[in-house]
């Protein structure tokens, strides 16, 4: 049976007209998407002063959090070489014999938290300490050698922590022949319980300025929906839908968002570039390599879609709460 060939075109026309009206729907979304950004953003370059105004609160709000987790951040890797450096020091008593030393050393070597000892016999000892304190007559009159033998004990690389340091010096000091073992750490310690502190305390702070910027947001936008009352109650009675009426609003949230994530940026930079030539220097009079840490390019993406998803927030709260007291049917009824 032969096939009529004009079926063929009659049937990809059918399909492509029953794909039409999805691709319709789809292409008039995105133009009225398009179209209400572009309405809400020349809306904002209309009124520049407000505009700047809500968008400089914005950015003062989130700029301080996020400088003080970039302070942090480099307080934290300075702390970190700090800890890499800690070494124990091991001293033993001063009858213990140099065999027994060295015993004490290969027990200790084979911890598996001990990266490298270094055993530094009394003599060695003395004749370092009379080389270098200037004191050869004062030290000719000692009846003996004053200095014990002694331990230089770097820890490994996965013990370099406040804890991890303070286990190896309990170990360390509960062998038989160790007298004293020294480790600064309790500066360490309290460097990080501070450091921790600051970090919540900081993690709260940008808690309670996030809320800020959403209220800002909130009551920028419902003076907003005020302002153009009578445009949502025609949109309304036209039968526009609750998604219709609230995107404009929405997209507002949005661009104050945006605009206030650049000026956090901008004010970042601004203050890094300030005060990196003091603390430079400050940090070279102690011989410390400490420096702020800016932004990167992905933490300032970050920041911008932040302030931009509660942009959209704060619009979303306020839209929530104050487009449903307008209705058609208040104007109706007056």
């Amino acid at each position: 049976m032969a096939t009529d060939p004009s079926r063929k075109p009659d049937a990809a026309r059918g399909a492509r007209t029953a794909r039409s009206p999805w691709r319709e729907q789809a292409e008039s979304w995105l133009t009225h998407h398009r179209k209400v950004a572009r309405d809400s953003a020349r809306r904002l370059w209309r009124t520049p002063v407000a505009s700047l105004m809500t968008w400089t609160v914005m950015g003062v709000a989130l700029a301080l959090p996020v400088a003080l987790l970039l302070l942090l951040t480099s307080l934290q890797g300075v702390s970190a070489g700090w800890e890499s450096s800690a070494r124990v020091t091991a001293y033993l008593n001063l009858d213990v014999s140099l065999e027994k030393a060295r015993g004490l050393a290969d027990d200790i070597r084979a911890d598996g938290r001990v990266s490298a000892l270094e055993l530094v016999d009394r003599e060695q000892a003395l004749a370092e300490f009379r080389a270098s304190s200037g004191l050869e007559d004062a030290l000719d009159y000692l009846q003996g050698n004053p200095l014990p033998h002694t331990l230089l004990i770097t820890p490994e690389e996965s013990a370099r922590s406040a804890d991890g340091v303070q286990g190896l010096v309990q170990f360390v000091g509960g062998l038989d022949g160790v007298e004293r073992v020294q480790v600064d750490l309790g500066w360490l310690q309290r460097l990080n319980a501070m450091t921790d502190l600051l970090a919540r305390a900081v993690w709260v702070l940008a808690v309670l300025l996030a809320s800020a910027v959403v209220l800002v947001i909130g009551n920028t936008v419902r003076l907003a929906i005020e302002s153009r009352r009578d445009e949502i109650l025609v949109a309304k009675l036209v039968g526009g839908t609750d998604a219709f009426v609230r995107r404009p609003f929405l997209y507002t949230g949005a661009w104050f968002g945006l605009g206030g994530g650049v000026v956090a940026w901008v004010l970042l930079q601004l203050s890094l570039w300030w005060l990196s030539g003091p603390i430079e220097r400050l940090a070279g009079l102690y011989r410390s390599d400490f420096s702020l840490n800016g932004l990167s390019v992905d933490g300032a993406l970050a920041l911008i879609i932040v302030a931009m998803l509660l942009g959209w927030l704060g619009a979303w709260v306020a839209v929530k709460r104050h487009l449903d007291d307008i209705e058609p049917g208040d104007v109706a009824g007056g």
